[in-house]
């Protein structure tokens, strides 16, 4: 008898174990596109801020003149960074990438003054920069403004469609993970379903039945949710290792959310499974138990 025990406590174990194992699998899963999906939006406006719009200075406009129109566009709204780039460091800057100097033989310094302004995220965009670049035009020390139009719209659009995509992938995998965690749940249930009919016959409530799977669930889901947030804890740490610029698209914020949103994931998922598992076993009679 106490041999059986043993037996019995040991195929228990091992079916946590397995179970626990396989959910943090599908946690790993999705707390990833959890993770792609909400640093997707720190991506594009890491993308949209890297954008230059070129400001061009007239020849007449001094230093000082520069200066102060960088501060008074610093007060813009729609102004993240602004670099004031001189005719002499323009200059030396165009001389060193084309391996000589222009003024040598032309005589004059061809360059002109300009500022080069990286954008608030919000206002990367066609319709913000027509009238900011009609904005900017109307000063007098602007000769003319650049920025790179189809650049910014495939941008936008790129980023659009990899928001779509991230957010269906989110979906199905959400689907497909309480499809998993659920068959995992019922099989780890399914050979415990004849002392579910035995405690249903000598009078025990469905939720007296129901309360040592629901707690052994929400353990599970604890479990495999912590297991599942430090791979990728281990992950991201390595990826930061490797390449440390990684942390201007990746914050805090969206690891704590992701960490949490697997542990809500791992505890409501397996406690759901486990509810409804459960009750599909009281509903059924003893000659149903055997035909399954």
């Amino acid at each position: 008898m106490g041999k059986k025990r043993k037996k019995a406590r040991r195929h228990t174990g091992l079916q946590a174990v397995t179970l626990c194992i396989s959910t943090t699998l599908v946690l790993i899963l999705l707390g990833m596109m959890v993770f792609s999906v909400l640093t997707a939006h720190n991506l594009s406006s890491y993308v949209r801020e890297n954008l230059t719009v070129t400001v061009m200075l007239g020849d007449k406009v001094s230093d000082n003149g520069a200066k102060m129109l960088c501060r008074d566009l610093y007060r813009r709204p729609y102004t993240r960074h602004v670099s004031y780039i001189s005719r002499e460091q323009a200059k030396i800057e165009q001389s060193a990438a084309m391996g000589s100097d222009p003024s040598e033989f032309l005589g004059f310094n061809p360059f002109v003054a300009t500022l080069e302004i990286k954008m608030v995220a919000d206002y990367a965009n066609c319709d913000s920069l027509k009238w900011i670049s009609k904005e900017l035009k109307k000063r007098a020390e602007v000769t003319d403004v650049a920025y790179q139009e189809d650049l910014m719209d495939k941008v936008n659009s790129n980023l659009r469609k990899l928001s779509m995509v991230f957010l269906v992938l989110a979906v199905l995998l959400t689907c497909v993970s309480f499809s998993l965690i659920n068959n995992s749940v019922r099989l780890s249930i399914y050979s415990r379903r004849f002392n579910i009919h035995t405690m249903k016959l000598v009078g025990a409530s469905w939720g007296f039945i129901r309360r040592p799977f629901l707690r052994r669930a929400v353990g599970v889901g604890i479990i495999a949710a912590v297991l599942a947030c430090g791979s990728l804890g281990g992950g991201i740490y390595a990826l930061y290792n490797y390449e440390p610029a990684i942390m201007t698209v990746i914050t805090w914020q969206e690891l704590a959310i992701t960490a949490a949103a697997i542990l809500l994931f791992g505890i409501v998922i397996t406690t759901v499974c486990a509810w409804l598992s459960v009750n599909k076993f009281l509903r059924m009679t003893a000659g149903e138990l055997y035909k399954i």
